[in-house]
């Protein structure tokens, strides 16, 4: 195991004016290399992991070996955005997220929250979250207000119809091209809502709303959405696409999240969000020696 001692310098920003950085509440992550995500679902249907964390005890033990493992940011979700998900009542959601951020709230890094409701999204900041990770891009009616006066940072996620529809059957003309129009166009309608330009994260939304030849499209073309400026986050760990394209179970799809985070990572990407922290920490251990060699 890890000590956090080592993992300290990954918080840093290095000494440059050219540096790119996240203010994301009290910390401000440098984006010199690549930052790893590590997701915590205290769902019982999320799928990959639901069922797995559904205590508050489960769910901060888990948060605080990815810690050790080299996760820079925590990502907490109460209601599950898989295919074919039911929503949960809010009440259902803050029973859920917000006991473990609080217990999370100093535990070094900035924890963020996965959620679509402008009411928990406020609790949650208020309770010690550093980031909203929301899925409909601050779209829904207050979202933008419930960040826009705090210090959070928010990212901005790209999705065609909701988790109920979003696979049925989705289309694009140039699936490139319109998720990055919609990312742009979120950009520009939260910077003029109040929050600055070095909160924000951007997430093409792979999975969400696209077929396996969409997500591919993006995959490969991720640096026409890191041109925006803006620090993109992929989100490919475990997912279908990866399932499809080598046929294992989703708890057998370690190996194809480390080459889906690492192409990411090589057209652009600044955040992964993973299950697996460990492997992508030495995965991408291995890229930064190479990059640092040139």
């Amino acid at each position: 195991m890890r000590s956090k001692t080592s993992l300290r310098f990954r918080l840093t920003p290095i000494a440059s004016r050219f540096t790119m950085y996240l203010q994301c509440g009290k910390f401000r992550l440098a984006l010199d290399r690549p930052l790893i995500m590590g997701v915590i679902n205290v769902t019982p249907d999320s799928f990959s992991d639901g069922n797995c964390y559904l205590t508050v005890a489960q769910a901060v033990a888990h948060a605080r070996m990815l810690i050790d493992e080299g996760a820079h940011i925590l990502d907490i979700g109460g209601e599950s955005t898989r295919p074919g998900a039911l929503p949960v009542t809010l009440d259902e959601e803050r029973r859920r997220v917000l006991p473990v951020v609080e217990r999370l709230a100093d535990c070094g890094v900035p924890v963020s929250v996965d959620t679509q409701k402008p009411e928990l999204m406020c609790e949650a900041i208020a309770a010690g979250a550093a980031m909203i990770n929301d899925i409909n891009a601050l779209a829904a009616p207050g979202a933008l207000e419930a960040v826009a006066a705090t210090p959070a940072a928010v990212c901005l996620m790209h999705k065609q119809g909701n988790p109920q529809t979003m696979q049925q059957d989705p289309r694009y003309s140039d699936v490139v091209k319109e998720v990055r129009d919609f990312l742009a166009a979120r950009i520009e309608a939260v910077q003029r809502g109040g929050i600055g330009h070095e909160r924000l994260v951007i997430d093409p939304g792979f999975g969400f709303g696209k077929t396996r030849e969409h997500n591919l499209a993006l995959l490969r073309e991720l640096a026409q959405i890191a041109a925006l400026g803006v620090p993109v986050l992929a989100g490919l760990s475990r997912k279908s696409m990866l399932g499809k394209i080598t046929g294992r179970e989703t708890g057998e799809r370690v190996f194809a999240s480390i080459a889906a985070a690492m192409i990411a990572v090589e057209n652009g990407a600044r955040i992964v969000r993973v299950h697996d922290v460990a492997a992508t920490h030495d995965a991408l251990a291995v890229w930064a020696a190479v990059k640092a060699s040139q």
